[in-house]
C-alpha cells in the first residue's frame, strides 16, 4: 500500500510528481510518503500513532535536503513496518525487506514434529516461519537448522557446525527445509541437547555474542527441564524462544514455560498472516540490552550493497536504531527499539569519488566491506534487478584465482595499508584477454597555458562531420550542470550548449576532463586534416579509420562509416582500446555477424600510439582501421602462399603427395585461416566461411581447434559469475518463499535486522521434523520467472608460443598436417591444413559457451572459513531487562530521538 500524508490526514489531495534524474523517479519534494505492509491494519490504533508521530519528520527531512542537495532517500523504518521516506514516491516495489538490526547472532533453529500431527497447513507454516526467520539473519550472523524424531540432524547434513548467515548458505537451508517432511515420533530432549552443543561448541566459528535456541512446533508435554539444568542454568547465556504453530488443542504451557525459564519469549503463529510479524517480534527482546545501552549503542550500521526499492540501483544505506527514550514508571525506563533511521549513499555516488580517469582504461578501484563482500568493482554486475537478497559478491570471487588476493583482502579487512601485484583479465563481451601485471596507464596531461583554438572547439559541432567525420563524445560528467543522455548525439549537443555559457576553467567542470576532451579534439582535427582527408580509403580497402584518447573523444572518418559503429563512445569501456593498450602490436577483431545477409563485414584492427615525456611511456590513444572483408581476404590467400621459383602452375594437393602451400589455388584441398588471441575466426580461404567470421573457431572446425588446443598453442582459464540469472526450474518449489507471505514491512535501505543482528552471537534453528520425500508446498515461490544461479564460462587465449610448427592430427583411419606460426606485431595465429579426409576423430568439443555451474558438494566451501571481521560491539545481556510485553509510546520523545538520529546521520554522510 502507497500512502503520503494527504492519505494520513484523509485528505484527498493527489500529490504531483516530477521526474528527477538524482533519483531515477517521480518526486515531490514538498511530502514526504508512507509505505504500510498489506498484512498490517492501516487503521489500527499503533499504526495511526505512528503515522502522526513520525510526520513531524517531514520538516526534517526537508531542511536536510536543504543544507545538501546531494541527499538521497531519507527515510524512518518502524519496528511496526511503517516506512516513511523523502522524497515522496510512488512505492513500487513488491521487495520483501528485512527487519533486525541488533547485535550478531549465534542461532539454532529447531522445529519439533509430532508424529500424525503435523501436516497440511502447519506443516507448511513450520517451513514457511523458518524460510522467514533466516530472511531476519545477517551476514555477521551464525546459524544451524535441524530436525530430529527420536534423535536430532543438521538438516543439510554437511554444516555440522554452526555456519554464517549469508546468502548462499541461507539458500542451501532454505532448499532442504522445503524438502523436509513430518514422519516418526519427537523427543524434546535428544533436539535441545543437539542445539546446546552446538551452541557451546568452542572451537566452531560464531559471532560471540548473543545466543539463541528458535523452536517451532504444534505443541508438546515435555520441558526437557533437566537439559536446560545442564546447558543454561544457571547463568542462562542462552535464549529459548518458542512458537506454537497452526490452530490446535494442545496445552501451550510447557511452551510458554520454556521460553520464560530461558530469557526468550513465546510466540503463537496460527495462520499464514501472523507468519512476517511474530517471527521478527524476538528482535524487540533481543534488542532491550541495546535500549538499555543508551549512547553506547548509537552506532552507525552500514548495510551491504542492495537494489534499491525506489530505483536508485545499488546503493548502501547507514542506519542508526530510534530508541523509546520514555519512562514507563518513575525509576524504569522504556526498553524499546522504535525503528531504524537511515541515509541512502548510491554506489554511483562513491564512483564519482574515485580518480577513474586518471587510472587509465585498465586500471580501476575497488572496496570492500568487513565481511570481504566488494562495494565497488567492476565485476559488481548483479543480473536481477529489485531481487529479495542483498548483493553479495565476495572479493576473492570477483577476481582470477591469484596467490596475493587473500592477502590483500585481509589487509584491507584489518584496514592496513600495502601493495601487491595481481593478475587480472580483460573479459570483453566477444572474447577474453589475459594480461600479466600490467601497470596502470595514465592519462595524458597538456600544460595549463597550451592555446586552445576555437576550429578545435568547433570540429564538435555536427555541421563539421561531413568533412572530418564523426564525433563521439565520453559521456562524462565534465561539469555539473551538464545534462546526461544515452543519445550519444543528444549528449554532444547538450556539451556544446553548456560550452557557450561556461568555460574550462569554471568551478562548476572538472578542469582535468574538460581541457583534455578540448585538447584531445584538436590533436585528432589535425590527424584528419594532415592525414585522412588526403587518402583514397578504398584503394587501401578500408572501410574507415578511427581514433580514439583517453580524453574521451572518438572520431570516426567518414561520416558515413559511423551509421554502422558500434563500439562504446567511452573509450575506457572499449574492448579495442583496452586490449590494444595492454598489447603490442596490431589488435585484430570481428564481431559475430548477427545479419550476414545485410551487415558490412568489417575487420577492426588498432594499435595504441605510445609516445614518451621525461623518459616516461605513456599511451594517450589508440588508432585504428576498420577492413573491407572481401578485398583483404584476396590480399590474404595471396600473401599466405609460398610458389617455389620453377612453380608451372597449380599443384594438387592429396592425402599421399606434397603441393605448394597455395590458399588462393588450393582452396579446394588447403584450409587456410587467420585466427586471433582468443580463438575466433578473422579470416578464411573459403568462401564459405565468411558468415562465420567472428564465430569462436570451435564452432567453424572443432576438430581443428581440438588439435591447436592440444598441442599448446591455445591455453584456456575458467571464470565463474556468481551473479547470473538462469530460469526457474518448472514444478520446483525448492527455496522457494511461499507467495503472499513477504510484503513490503520496511524499506530495503533501512533494515532493524541489521541491528539487532548485532545483538545475537549464534543462532540454532532446529527443525525438529524427520523426513525423506518432500512434503508438497502450495506456495508457488517469488513472483519470478529468474532465479540467481552461478555460471561457469571457459575462454582460450593464445600461449607464448612464437616459432612456426607443424603438427599431424591422426585420427586412426585417418590423419592430415597441420601448420601453425604467430604472425609477429599482432594477436593472430596463421593455420593451414589440409582437409580433413574423415570425420571419425573423437574430440572433445570445445565451448566458450556459458553454462550453470552445478555445485556438487556445496560443503567443500565451508572447510575452510573466509577471513571476517564481526562487529566490535555486542549487547547481548543487562541485568535491567524485564519481560514484559507492556508497549508505551510518547509523540514527543519518539520525535526527538528520530531528530537526532536522522541529523547524526546527515553528518556522517557530509
Amino acid at each position: 500500500m502507497f500512502c503520503d500524508l494527504m492519505c494520513e490526514s484523509e485528505r484527498e489531495t493527489e500529490l504531483e510528481f516530477v521526474d528527477d534524474l538524482n533519483f531515477k523517479n517521480k518526486v515531490n519534494y514538498s511530502s514526504s510518503a508512507v509505505q504500510i505492509p498489506t498484512d498490517i491494519y492501516k487503521g489500527s490504533p499503533v499504526i495511526l500513532n505512528e503515522l502522526n508521530w513520525t510526520q513531524a519528520l517531514e520538516r526534517v527531512f526537508i531542511e536536510n535536503r536543504r543544507e545538501d542537495s546531494s541527499l538521497r532517500w531519507q527515510v524512518f523504518g518502524s519496528a511496526t513496518g511503517v516506512t516513511r521516506y523523502y522524497p515522496a514516491t510512488p512505492w513500487r516495489a513488491p521487495n520483501k525487506i528485512d527487519l533486525p538490526q541488533v547485535s550478531p547472532l549465534s542461532v539454532l533453529l529447531l522445529r519439533f514434529c509430532r508424529s500424525g500431527s503435523v501436516s497440511g497447513l502447519t506443516l507448511k507454516l513450520m517451513k514457511t516461519s523458518v524460510v522467514e526467520m533466516l530472511d531476519t539473519l545477517s551476514d555477521d550472523d551464525y546459524v544451524n537448522v535441524a530436525r530430529f524424531n527420536e534423535k536430532a540432524d543438521a538438516v543439510v547434513p554437511c554444516f555440522r557446525t554452526l555456519v554464517q548467515a549469508n546468502v548462499r548458505n541461507k539458500k542451501i537451508f532454505k532448499e532442504a527445509v522445503m524438502h523436509m517432511q513430518a514422519k516418526g515420533t519427537t523427543d524434546y530432549k535428544s533436539g535441545f541437547t543437539f542445539a546446546f552443543e552446538q551452541l557451546l561448541n568452542s572451537s566452531a566459528p560464531r559471532a560471540n555474542c548473543n545466543k539463541m535456541i528458535m523452536m517451532f512446533t504444534d505443541g508438546g508435554e515435555d520441558r526437557a527441564q533437566e537439559i536446560f539444568e545442564k546447558y543454561n542454568w544457571p547463568n542462562k547465556t542462552v535464549r529459548v524462544f518458542t512458537f506454537s504453530v497452526g490452530q490446535h488443542n494442545y496445552d501451550v504451557t510447557p511452551l510458554q514455560w520454556i521460553a520464560c525459564a530461558n530469557k526468550g519469549y513465546y510466540f503463537e503463529i496460527p495462520s499464514i498472516g501472523a507468519i512476517r510479524i511474530n517471527t521478527q517480534e524476538y528482535l524487540d527482546v533481543l534488542g532491550r540490552p541495546m535500549v538499555l545501552a543508551g549512547p553506547k549503542a548509537k552506532q552507525v550500521q552500514w548495510t551491504n550493497v542492495y537494489q534499491d526499492a525506489l530505483g536508485l540501483g545499488l546503493v548502501i544505506t547507514g542506519t542508526m536504531p530510534v530508541f523509546n527514550l520514555t519512562a514507563d514508571t518513575v525509576s524504569s525506563q522504556n526498553q524499546l527499539i522504535l525503528g531504524v533511521m537511515g541515509v541512502d549513499i548510491a554506489i554511483n555516488e562513491i564512483k564519482k569519488k574515485t580518480p577513474t580517469y586518471r587510472l587509465g582504461a585498465n586500471g580501476y578501484t575497488f572496496a570492500i566491506d568487513p565481511n570481504g563482500y566488494v562495494l565497488l568493482h567492476p565485476n559488481l554486475r548483479p543480473k536481477i534487478i529489485n531481487f529479495r537478497e542483498p548483493v553479495t559478491l565476495d572479493f576473492l570471487d570477483a577476481e582470477l584465482e591469484d596467490s596475493n588476493k587473500e592477502e590483500i583482502r585481509r589487509q584491507m579487512i584489518d584496514g592496513r595499508s600495502g601493495q601487491r601485484k595481481i593478475k587480472t583479465l580483460i573479459k570483453s563481451v566477444d572474447e577474453l584477454l589475459f594480461t600479466h601485471n600490467s601497470p596502470l596507464l595514465c592519462p595524458l596531461l597538456f600544460p595549463d597555458n597550451l592555446p586552445l583554438s576555437v576550429a578545435d572547439f568547433e570540429s564538435l559541432l555536427p555541421n563539421s562531420f561531413e568533412s572530418e567525420g564523426h564525433v563521439f563524445i565520453a559521456p562524462r560528467e565534465y561539469c555539473n550542470d551538464l545534462e546526461l543522455s544515452n543519445n550519444n548525439t543528444e549528449f554532444l549537443l547538450n556539451f556544446i550548449a553548456l560550452m557557450e555559457k561556461v568555460t574550462p576553467d569554471s568551478k562548476q567542470c572538472d578542469n582535468l576532463l574538460l581541457h583534455n576532451l578540448i585538447l584531445d579534439t584538436g590533436i585528432i582535427r589535425q590527424l584528419v586534416d594532415k592525414v585522412w582527408k588526403n587518402k583514397d580509403l578504398n584503394t587501401y580497402g578500408f572501410l574507415a579509420v578511427f581514433a580514439a584518447t583517453d580524453g574521451g573523444i572518438t572520431r570516426v572518418f567518414p561520416n558515413k562509416a559511423a551509421e554502422t559503429w558500434e563500439e562504446d563512445p567511452e573509450p575506457f569501456n572499449a574492448s579495442y582500446y583496452r586490449r590494444s593498450l595492454d598489447n603490442k602490436g596490431y589488435i585484430f577483431r570481428a564481431d559475430e555477424l548477427l545479419n550476414p545477409e545485410n551487415d558490412t563485414i568489417g575487420i577492426l584492427v588498432s594499435t595504441a600510439v605510445e609516445i614518451t615525456i621525461g623518459g616516461k611511456a605513456i599511451k594517450p590513444a589508440v588508432v585504428g582501421v576498420k577492413l573491407d572483408l572481401e578485398a583483404w581476404t584476396d590480399k590474404f590467400k595471396i600473401l599466405a602462399s609460398n610458389h617455389t621459383d620453377n612453380r608451372q602452375g597449380s599443384n594438387t594437393c592429396g592425402p599421399n603427395r606434397g603441393c605448394e602451400m597455395d590458399c588462393e589455388a588450393n582452396s579446394d584441398d588447403l584450409l587456410c585461416y587467420l585466427i586471433d588471441d582468443g580463438g575466433f575466426l578473422i579470416m578464411s580461404n573459403q568462401k564459405d566461411d565468411w558468415n562465420k567470421v567472428g564465430m569462436f573457431f570451435s564452432d567453424v572446425d572443432p576438430y581443428l581447434m581440438y588439435a591447436l588446443y592440444n598441442n599448446s598453442f591455445y591455453n584456456r582459464k575458467q571464470s565463474f559469475d556468481y551473479q547470473s540469472v538462469c530460469e526457474r526450474m518448472p514444478n520446483s518449489e525448492a527455496g522457494a518463499a511461499p507467495r503472499g507471505v513477504f510484503v513490503p514491512t520496511i524499506a530495503d535501505f533501512v533494515n532493524l535486522a541489521w541491528w539487532t543482528s548485532a545483538a545475537v552471537t549464534s543462532v540454532t534453528c532446529v527443525s525438529l521434523c524427520s523426513g525423506d520425500a518432500a512434503d508438497e508446498v502450495d506456495a508457488e515461490g517469488i513472483d519470478s520467472k529468474e532465479r540467481s544461479c552461478v555460471m561457469i564460462q571457459t575462454q582460450y587465449y593464445l600461449s607464448n608460443l612464437s616459432s612456426s610448427y607443424n603438427i599431424l592430427q591422426d585420427c586412426g583411419n585417418c590423419s592430415r598436417l597441420i601448420h601453425a606460426k604467430r604472425i609477429n606485431n599482432t594477436n593472430l595465429l596463421f593455420v593451414v591444413a589440409e582437409k580433413m579426409p574423415c570425420n571419425t576423430c573423437e574430440i572433445e568439443k570445445l565451448s566458450q559457451e556459458e553454462e550453470e555451474f552445478k555445485e556438487e558438494n556445496p560443503c567443500e566451501e565451508m572447510a575452510v572459513a573466509r577471513y571476517r571481521k564481526g562487529p566490535s560491539t555486542c549487547f547481548d545481556n543487562n541485568v535491567a531487562v524485564r519481560f514484559s510485553d507492556t508497549i508505551s509510546i510518547s509523540t514527543n520523545k519518539n520525535k526527538q530521538a528520530a531528530w537526532c538520529d536522522i541529523h547524526k546521520l546527515v553528518r556522517l554522510k557530509k
